[in-house]
């Protein structure tokens, strides 16, 4: 069977836009990756249900979020919508509500768009943070990293700069309402969050001090409480590392987060509940700076991107340990920084 993926990449030294690349899950390898959308650094991307796409962009100094339309295997330019300053960092999706959410990690802002009856975006709203930053040099002011739903729909939001995580209620219509915060300890540079699928329970990836959080999820009022933190480094490494990417399998039971310094991919087993995790395996990304990484949908594969050395490694996937075999590397992708299975 053939499994098709997204790389969106930087557009700095050799890479043209957005590549699509095919996993063969017979013969367990990845195929040559080829250019779908010319782009200016889109490094983030999402489809929605229609196979619509929706990235980042930068036009002529500007940064924003292009919507392109799906026609038979290629996509057309609907519109770009843009402002003065750095391009966001990660795009999302809300279909119940066709809004599109981008996290702007130079300014400290928070993005939603809505999705026009055409496909094209307009612009609804913007929150700006302006809570204290934390103690770390790269905690100059406010970086979101990342925006997406919760279980319940609502907005949770990572900023690295303020060691928050907040959480939004999303109107119809697009425009945000704070409902919580969670406070993360100082230092920490929250990147990016996912769920287990008993929607009770978070894990947090800290950037700056490469940790993973658990954070019980309160649906009833948005907020979040730290139940457990753990390193995703070896004990003893003390050279330069950040967080990157985190995962978790579709059954909840393993949660997986890529090291950039290390460049390594850690491997957690959750308890039954989820409350608790375990690390149970460290194995190299066979590249340097693996800004991210992600599960194919059958579970059975881990495909990585390490940006500075421009190639993909493929990973076996045992569902049952959790544990990660190396089959494939020095695949090339130039400048990958996400990898999205369609």
């Amino acid at each position: 069977m053939l499994e098709q993926m997204l790389l969106g990449t930087y557009t700095r030294r050799e890479s043209k836009g957005i590549y699509q690349i095919a996993l063969d899950t017979d013969k367990e390898t990845l195929s040559d990756a080829t250019l779908l959308v010319e782009e200016t650094s889109p490094t983030y991307l999402a489809l929605n249900q229609k196979g619509d796409l929706f990235n980042v962009t930068s036009v002529d100094g500007e940064g924003g979020t292009a919507a392109y339309k799906h026609n038979n295997g290629h996509f057309d330019l609907l519109n770009k919508v843009t402002e003065a300053g750095a391009p966001p960092c990660y795009v999302a999706l809300d279909e119940e509500k066709q809004l599109v959410f981008g996290a702007n990690y130079h300014q400290g802002i928070v993005h939603v768009y809505r999705i026009l009856a055409d496909g094209q975006l307009e612009h609804t709203d913007k929150i700006i943070h302006d809570e204290p930053t934390g103690p770390h040099e790269n905690q100059d002011n406010a970086h979101v990293h990342y925006t997406d739903l919760t279980p319940d729909r609502r907005l949770v939001v990572c900023d690295l700069g303020t060691d928050r995580v907040y959480t939004y209620d999303v109107s119809e219509d697009g425009k945000l309402s704070e409902v919580a915060q969670y406070v993360a300890e100082p230092g920490t540079g929250p990147r990016h969050l996912v769920f287990h699928p008993n929607n009770q329970f978070a894990y947090l990836f800290g950037e700056l001090d490469s940790t993973v959080t658990v954070l019980a999820y309160n649906a009833a009022d948005g907020s979040f409480e730290q139940v457990q933190k753990v390193s995703t480094l070896p004990e003893g490494f003390n050279e330069f590392n950040g967080g990157a990417a985190i995962r978790i399998s579709a059954d909840g039971r393993f949660v997986y987060a890529s090291n950039r310094g290390h460049d390594s991919i850690a491997v957690f087993a959750t308890k039954e509940d989820g409350s608790k995790v375990e690390r149970v395996q460290l194995i190299s990304t066979e590249g340097e700076i693996p800004r991210d990484f992600d599960l194919d949908p059958t579970g059975k594969f881990v495909v990585a991107a390490n940006q500075n050395t421009d190639n993909l490694t493929l990973y076996r996937r045992d569902e049952e340990t959790g544990l990660l075999e190396m089959i494939q590397k020095d695949v090339y992708a130039p400048e990958c920084v996400c990898v999205y299975f369609k």
